[in-house]
């Protein structure tokens, strides 16, 4: 597992955030895409600049032969804390934070890379509600090479059914946990049992049966929230919202929750 320090750059005199890779499991992921030429998490990081992403200032290689990455330290909570104290700092900021991981995703695909970990955990909210994505562990390039079937690399509750059934893959992977972290952010649950494990079986659901109706959980929501979470959590990803951009303008018509 990795390790996050809160540091201070002696030479520059700011805190930062100092994030040691655990070596044995980055290589093990590194050595799925022997050949293609992955950039490392590091250089991913370092190309990546959004006022919605965590900025990264440097990268490389401890004394010990661990990898590291200095960030920028973010005075602020996992959206996942939010969720699961029901904050109140949710309240009527629901459309704004989630717009903002949006926001993060649509520049993400620009610039030609697949998060693949989008879940409640790696999205940062600051008291005054400005997000910061993180955790670019299993970022690819957006590439043939890299969406080719394969392992299923992601948080369990937040996979789409394309990456369970092992079938190629595209962006509208993100586009579905962010569906499922919506989801979440509204009602508090998830909208199937939550998986405990990787395994086939914990994960059917996401593949054999539809989302829970939200107004199941929230009996009070209204009816155009209830179709945006359902269509944005769409086993078929056809079915799905099909860019960042779509799902965020379709999200900022709903009422303000």
């Amino acid at each position: 597992m990795s390790k996050v320090w809160r540091a201070r750059d002696l030479k520059l005199g700011r805190v930062v955030c100092l994030k040691i890779l655990d070596k044995e499991k980055t290589e093990k992921f590194e050595l799925r895409f022997k050949g293609l030429n992955k950039p490392k998490e590091g250089a991913i990081c370092m190309a990546l600049r959004h006022k919605n992403i965590v900025q990264t200032f440097e990268y490389g290689i401890t004394t010990e032969g661990e990898p590291y990455l200095v960030m920028e330290l973010i005075e602020g909570m996992g959206l996942n804390f939010l969720i699961e104290t029901k904050s109140p700092q949710l309240e009527g900021h629901r459309i704004l934070i989630l717009s903002q991981i949006a926001d993060a995703l649509e520049y993400m695909h620009k610039q030609g890379f697949l998060h693949r970990d989008i879940c409640p955990r790696n999205v940062m909210v600051t008291k005054d509600n400005v997000v910061k994505l993180i955790d670019f562990g299993l970022t690819i390039p957006y590439r043939p090479e890299f969406l080719k079937p394969g392992n299923r690399t992601g948080t369990p509750n937040y996979l789409a059914p394309e990456v369970i059934r092992r079938t190629t893959t595209d962006h509208r992977v993100d586009l579905f946990a962010l569906g499922v972290t919506a989801y979440e952010t509204y009602t508090g649950a998830l909208p199937w049992e939550k998986a405990t494990s990787a395994s086939l079986q914990t994960l059917l659901s996401h593949m054999n049966s539809p989302g829970k109706d939200p107004r199941e959980v929230c009996p009070k929501m209204d009816k155009r929230t209830a179709e945006f979470l359902l269509k944005a959590i769409e086993r078929d990803p056809n079915k799905r919202f099909q860019t960042a951009a779509e799902f965020r303008e379709a999200l900022q018509q709903l009422p303000k929750a």
